[in-house]
């Protein structure tokens, strides 16, 4: 690694530690319902909502009931962004006269917002209004990502309440989580962005002049049905504009990922600047580190959430450090070809293929392992392009469940997912009944914890191994062997653990892999969530058991180990022989 890529790297943790504990704390007591300092500007608001919607914030729901009004929301969110894109055509904000989203292309991208997966097998400055993007999509960045903070709580409050048959109230968690945490923090990153360039406007598309003007010939047929041809001189462009940084804060901070340009934060429009690309960077892993410093402060021991906080940096280091090393040391092809892969006086020496010259190796390879570890699934290079084993990181990352950060809420609750099965496989060990933060875990419990751990290898691996023998599935691989394996089995891997990341090279805008990764992103969110809402209930009707000498402690680094150990062997178990068909065999290939 480089001295400055290095730097850069150490100052990315820093400012994201310095900034996720006092966000934590802040997070803790909006979710108490005790007074923050936004109280008096966002107050109000908050109670408007509820005056409009008829909602008593006071009024607890149990498992089921919150649960069901989970799924209900989402429902009508999924419908309200399928029929905005299907009657984009007639609607007004659209000067680009963008007509209605196919129907399957439709279903897909709304099922992907309202899932917080953001999956795009579109380009958005081709394909949707302004409207659409505003209205169906940036929309539902915001809600989906409050519903996945909303159901962390519940879990915290099924660890911390004794003997009670409710966990709270879905409206009021939906409306904190959007009102008071991600409304600021998207505010004050959208400004930053507009600072560094990123543009933010409702006008139609600006013409530019080219620089040099660019010649081609043009093949046609005229009247009488002869081919004629004729040189065209092309002297302007169309440059696509439109709301874009306030869709990239919230793409970014609710790890949503959906970017406006197809290219996502390759796009310079999205992403101009090495500053704008670190506030984006940072964005992406900051509330979902927070929300570990946020449980502890809600358990009321907060060496519970640093020791959370300390097993994902111990899985993502390493894995950012192999990505960063496979990257820097280039491809072994391209040398044998005479490309020069060397290091020059701006750019360190490597695989620079499919990576923006702005950026280069060391913020790219951070990207592509925050992004995928992260749930996000923003790029700001080509996945595709990297070395076999450069694209296995972000692939795996996404692979362990994404609770290495993971999606804003849906990372730390996949996360204690595996903490009660770290502690009820430690109680066997020792002969005791297992408990974790004084709830003892039962039959009940572990059954949620299997299907919500059981359910995204069985859709990923299914539908994976479903597409790679049906010529529906294979047709769209664009690279033939192991890579096209990679690409087929990255895409259900994005799309089944809400991602939405892509490794590009595949045709994904089909009727099979819309169909397809539309209902991996159905079920990869929604029968996690449920699980995990019915386990809050189950752990909230619990007493608390007083410690004593026989508890297992899980603050302490033995543990945190032990929770790497298990969360590294689940998700190695489950996907290394798929894995070992993909990128591992292709980088024993190059060599």
């Amino acid at each position: 690694m480089s001295g400055p890529g290095i730097a850069q790297i150490v100052l990315f943790f820093g400012v994201l530690l310095a900034l996720a504990l006092p966000l934590g704390l802040f997070m803790a007591l909006v979710f108490e319902g005790r007074r923050t300092f936004l109280h008096p500007v966002l107050g109000p608001v908050e109670r408007l909502i509820y005056r409009l919607t008829g909602v008593n914030p006071e009024t607890e729901m149990g498992w089921k009931t919150y649960a069901g009004a989970m799924l209900a929301f989402s429902l009508v969110g999924w419908l309200f962004a399928y029929f905005i894109q299907r009657l984009q055509g007639l609607l007004p904000l659209n000067p680009g006269q963008m007509p209605a989203v196919n129907p399957y292309l439709a279903f897909n991208t709304a099922v992907s917002f309202s899932t917080n997966t953001n999956w795009q097998a579109y380009g958005g400055e081709m394909t949707m209004s302004y409207l659409t993007q505003m209205a169906a999509l940036t929309v539902q960045n915001f809600v989906s990502a409050a519903s996945g903070i909303a159901v962390l709580v519940t879990l915290i409050r099924g660890l911390t309440r004794r003997s009670v048959g409710t966990i709270g109230n879905y409206w009021a968690d939906l409306v904190r989580a959007t009102v008071y945490v991600l409304l600021p923090l998207s505010a004050v990153l959208a400004l930053a962005l507009i600072s560094q360039g990123v543009v933010q406007t409702l006008s139609a598309h600006r013409t530019a002049a080219l620089l040099e003007p660019v010649s081609y010939v043009r093949l046609m047929t005229d009247a009488a049905g002869n081919d004629v041809s004729e040189t065209v001189t092309v002297t302007q462009q169309s440059l696509a504009v439109g709301p874009v940084a306030s869709q990239i804060a919230i793409k970014q901070l609710g790890t949503n990922g959906g970017g406006f340009f197809n290219v996502n934060s390759a796009h310079p429009f999205e992403n101009p600047t090495p500053l704008s690309n670190f506030f984006e960077t940072l964005a992406i892993l900051l509330i979902s580190a927070a929300l570990c410093l946020t449980f502890g402060a809600m358990v009321k021991d907060r060496r519970q959430g640093w020791a959370l906080l300390a097993a994902m940096f111990i899985i993502f280091i390493p894995f950012l450090i192999l990505a960063l090393q496979q990257e820097q040391r280039g491809n072994s092809l391209l040398t044998a070809l005479g490309v020069d892969q060397k290091a020059s006086a701006t750019q360190a020496g490597g695989n620079m293929e499919g990576k923006e010259v702005r950026f280069g190796i060391s913020a790219s390879a951070l990207w592509a392992s925050a992004t995928t570890a992260a749930s996000n699934g923003s790029v700001n290079s080509m996945h595709d392009c990297y070395t076999p084993l450069g694209g296995l990181v972000p692939m795996f990352l996404i692979q362990l469940g994404e609770v290495v950060f993971g999606g804003v809420g849906s990372g730390l609750y996949g996360m204690l997912v595996f903490v009660i099965v770290a502690v009820f496989a430690g109680g066997l060990m020792v002969g005791r009944t297992p408990e974790y933060l004084g709830k003892k875990i039962e039959p009940f419990e572990m059954k949620m914890a299997a299907i919500a751990i059981l359910v995204m290898p069985i859709v990923v691996l299914g539908a994976t191994a479903v597409a790679v023998i049906t010529r529906a599935g294979t047709g769209s691989t664009v690279n033939p062997g192991p890579h096209g394996f990679s690409e087929v089995l990255y895409a259900f891997s994005s799309a089944g653990n809400n991602n939405g990341s892509a490794f590009a090279g595949l045709a994904a805008n089909t009727t099979f892999y819309n169909l397809a990764t539309g209902l991996a992103m159905l079920v990869g969110r929604f029968l996690i969530m449920v699980p995990v809402i019915a386990l809050a209930g189950s752990l909230a009707a619990k007493k608390i058991v007083p410690p004593s000498s026989g508890t297992l402690p899980t603050h302490t680094p033995v543990f945190v180990v032990w929770l790497v150990a298990v969360v590294l062997i689940v998700g190695g178990l489950t996907f290394f022989p798929a894995l070992a068909l993909g990128p591992i065999v292709e980088h024993l290939m190059l060599h």
